[in-house]
């Protein structure tokens, strides 16, 4: 598993979004792994899926930091 947070963020993204982060400076990967970082932390919904599925509640707040960033 990876530790490094970006490279966390990275795998929860669907392989569409990972390309595009991918391509985008580190600086923007790191600002985008916070942000990924802080919605798991704070979203008390993810909490809850966190314990059934890690994976899928990473995967869920990676898409909710995309889509943001999308506005």
């Amino acid at each position: 598993m990876p530790k490094d947070s970006v490279e966390r963020f990275l795998a929860a993204l669907d392989p569409e979004h990972r390309e595009a982060v991918g391509a985008k400076p580190r600086e923007e990967q790191e600002q985008l792994a916070a942000a990924w970082e802080r919605e798991l932390e704070a979203d008390d919904e993810l909490d809850t899926l966190d314990e059934l599925s890690p994976p899928a509640a990473e995967a869920e707040a990676a898409r909710r930091v995309m889509e943001r960033g999308a506005d």
